[in-house]
């Protein structure tokens, strides 16, 4: 019943956008924070932002990604989006997003993780 669904993936230019989402089944996202994390060819897996629960904390975002995403949910919609703009090459890979007590880039602390949906920034 626990779950964690990624959508939004797909193919664009760089330069281009998407919006990803992660939507909860079976428990109160706004509850937990929530991260995403990119998954890229012979690099270990990255955290990109992390937004916070409804009890507070700071939103992170990994240096590469600053200024380009943004990370927001909807607690209504039981949702959390990552806002992807002026996208490059390097921003290839599988992004995943799970759920952790408090925002933090530490791959242990999430403890529920989804599928994953796939993005390809080419010319």
């Amino acid at each position: 019943q626990l779950q964690l669904v990624e959508s939004g993936g797909g193919a664009v230019q760089p330069g281009g956008s998407l919006r990803l989402s992660c939507r909860a089944s079976g428990f109160e996202l706004r509850n937990y924070a929530v991260g995403w994390f990119q998954s890229r060819a012979g690099v270990d897996r990255e955290a990109v932002a992390s937004v916070p629960s409804r009890f507070g904390g700071t939103t992170l975002y990994a240096d590469s990604v600053k200024g380009r995403f943004t990370i927001s949910r909807d607690n209504a919609k039981n949702t959390v989006y990552l806002e992807m703009n002026n996208l490059r090459p390097e921003d290839t890979g599988g992004y995943y997003c799970a759920r952790a007590p408090t925002p933090t880039t530490r791959e242990r602390a999430y403890d529920i993780w989804g599928q994953g949906t796939q993005v390809n920034v080419t010319s």
